[in-house]
């Protein structure tokens, strides 16, 4: 079972407009969503992705179904702009993207399963770097 299906992404787009848009052809609709799992899939590289995106129904995590349902939506409509307000569109794509960075990047800690290697420890895949603020002193 894929991570979201078509019939799911009517909570973000109404169902006359994926009609037309899609021309009743829901191949362009399932390559939308495809095409947003991959996006966001890349990353979640230090999360066990198999694990994240095989889950179904509430065992899904919310906050990344939101998101990853946005970045299809974006995607989808960008065959046309049949009712659908384009702006608010790119402005929820664009917060789905920024916080798929800010996880990426270790600023947001999601209640995701951690990828684990062959011996099943932590792979690793995330590195947390840095320093502290730097100070100037004046004499």
């Amino acid at each position: 079972m894929p991570f979201i299906t078509a019939t799911e992404l009517k909570t973000h787009l109404y169902a006359e407009d994926i009609a037309m848009i899609s021309r009743d052809d829901d191949t362009l609709l399932v390559a939308a969503i495809d095409g947003a799992v991959q996006e966001a899939k890349g990353y979640l590289s230090a999360f066990d992705r198999a694990a994240i995106f095989s889950a179904t129904l509430a065992e899904r995590n919310a906050l990344l179904l939101i998101f990853v349902k946005d970045i299809a939506v974006w995607h989808f409509i960008n065959l046309c702009n049949a009712g659908s307000e384009l702006e608010v569109r790119k402005s929820r794509y664009d917060r789905a993207v920024d916080w798929l960075k800010a996880v990426q990047k270790g600023n947001v800690s999601p209640d995701l399963p951690i990828a684990l290697d062959a011996s099943g420890e932590d792979s690793g895949d995330l590195i947390k770097f840095g320093s502290n603020p730097q100070r100037n002193q004046h004499f």
